[in-house]
């Protein structure tokens, strides 16, 4: 059997376009998307120490303008508050607001829910090497990111 490494790249693309637009429905009774949900509970997990907006970007690997539009509209929807860091006023930190707390229940539902859906039917063996490979592969892409950066 002939390997399609474009059709793979595809497939994986449609998986994750699949992936990000079930989350979105499932979540929008809540008024989030899967994006914002992630945010939130990363956030929350944080609790009560509080998480920067640069922790947001450097852990869940958004660039700092995605991490601030994505916080920006958390806070406009009331999901999220921010406080200034008592070491350092210019410093500040996020925190779930209650709204956000009650909306717990619905997002570790609707996300468990995803992979649960997709990863069905896999053998423990098999869910094991596709971590090994998607690790692989993102391995080499990171890879790929610095010999850019070194070449050019």
């Amino acid at each position: 059997m002939d390997v399609d490494l474009g059709e793979m790249v595809r497939d994986s693309r449609c998986i994750s376009i699949q992936l990000q637009s079930r989350g979105n429905r499932a979540l929008a009774q809540e008024g989030l998307t899967e994006v914002q949900a992630r945010v939130l509970l990363f956030i929350m997990a944080h609790a009560p120490e509080g998480v920067s907006p640069t922790d947001v970007h450097r852990e869940l690997n958004f660039s700092l303008a995605a991490a601030s539009g994505i916080i920006k509209r958390l806070r406009e929807k009331g999901y999220v508050r921010v406080e200034a860091y008592r070491l350092d006023e210019r410093r500040k930190l996020l925190f779930a607001t209650d709204k956000g707390r009650r909306a717990r229940d619905v997002m570790d539902a609707a996300l468990r829910a995803i992979p649960e859906q997709l990863y069905r039917g896999f053998t423990p063996e098999e869910l094991g090497t596709l971590m090994r490979l998607q690790k692989k592969m993102l391995a080499n892409l990171a890879d790929t990111e610095v010999h850019s950066i070194l070449e050019g």
